[in-house]
């Protein structure tokens, strides 16, 4: 029967979190150099734009793009700690005083789902806020686009800016029919270039078609002279029915929290949600994939051998095969995408099969 050694999971447990948090630093700050090189490189068009500004649109960017490397970090990190036990031979005696493969291995797995489970809960929150305003500043300060759109269960919130002008539309209720978008209860509201109302619409109702607002039952209100009152009124906009659709298009820039909500609102109002819904599936898996990375390392590198030659090979094919898992997990989200396979399945398929392999070669040669 297998024992657990509270002394010894803490001390493999403080090894792997060291590494971890080491690595994860080293990779973070590599990150956030090649980000602000990069948007250095793309910000050169944009007149007047400062290196401060840019620095701080890398580091808005920073702990979502952090978040795609935790796998290879927690790989990585574990290959770590079995190299060093190894050269110090810690492994061999552990192993030669009776510790199983699974006595070993729980404490860093333990680790990585509680890393998994906070990432999930708390840093992801903060990560799709901090990357939703990185959005933002790029499309107005390096894209120069002008227009904003936010849907929610609130209702539909569109500011569109022109020349020393803007227009910022609201709509109550917001529902997708075919090829149209058709609005309840609408307010417009145009400013001048002092930042001023210059102009007021109130709709009952109306639809965004191609280059227009077509509305009913429109007062238009001036300040200074009386209401007048329109049947129906058509408001020229750049806004169009793509736009509408594209603004859906960034499920990273809502947490794990919020998906659930923006999803049920969004299939409610005839809208498509499966990139939202399949990212929130790879939310949910992303604690066992960290588990199965664990595993991968385990498979490859659990050895008492300590020659160099022998460990560099093993580590080359542990990060071979973690790029041909993070390969396979594209392909499957792609397909995910095109709603060619479930989406549960798109989503979990790559820590199940991970997992499962590593689980299967290390009982093979432990156990078999």
């Amino acid at each position: 029967m297998s024992r657990i050694y509270p002394t010894l999971s803490l001390y493999l447990g403080r090894h792997f979190l060291v590494s971890f948090l080491s690595l994860l630093a080293i990779i973070a700050a590599l990150v956030l150099l090649f980000d602000t090189i990069e948007l250095m490189r793309r910000s050169v068009s944009a007149a007047g734009l400062e290196f401060g500004t840019v620095f701080n649109m890398a580091v808005l960017k920073l702990p979502h793009t952090a978040q795609a490397t935790l796998p290879f970090v927690v790989l990585l990190a574990m290959m770590f700690v079995l190299f060093r036990l190894s050269r110090s031979h810690e492994l061999v005696v552990m192993r030669s005083a009776g510790v199983s493969v699974w006595q070993f291995l729980a404490p860093p797995l333990a680790l990585t789902a509680a890393v998994g489970v906070f990432n999930l809960l708390l840093i992801d929150p903060l990560a799709a806020s901090m990357y939703d305003s990185y959005q933002r500043m790029d499309d107005s300060l390096i894209r120069g686009e002008s227009t904003t759109l936010n849907i929610g269960e609130n209702g539909l919130w569109l500011r569109e800016g022109g020349a020393g002008t803007a227009t910022v539309v609201f709509a109550a209720g917001v529902h997708q029919e075919a090829d149209t978008l058709q609005l309840d209860k609408i307010s417009i509201f145009e400013t001048d270039a002092r930042e001023s109302l210059s102009r007021r619409l109130e709709a009952a109702g109306g639809k965004l078609t191609d280059g227009a607002f077509q509305l009913n039952k429109v007062w238009d209100i001036v300040p200074g002279q009386p209401a007048t009152f329109h049947e129906t009124y058509s408001l020229p906009t750049t806004i169009t029915m793509t736009k509408v659709q594209d603004s859906f298009a960034a499920p990273e820039t809502m947490s794990f929290w919020e998906l659930p909500t923006f999803i049920a609102f969004s299939e409610a109002s005839g809208f498509s949600a499966l990139p939202h819904r399949l990212y929130w599936y790879s939310l949910l898996a992303s604690p066992w994939l960290l588990c199965a990375m664990v595993l991968i390392a385990a498979a490859f590198n659990l050895s008492g051998n300590v020659k160099l030659v022998g460990w560099t090979g093993r580590s080359v094919a542990a990060l071979g095969a973690s790029f041909l898992l993070y390969f396979f997990s594209r392909f499957l989200y792609a397909l995910g995408l095109s709603a060619t396979l479930p989406l549960v399945l798109a989503a979990w398929a790559p820590a199940a099969v991970a997992s499962f392999l590593g689980l299967a070669y290390i009982f093979h040669r432990e156990d078999g």
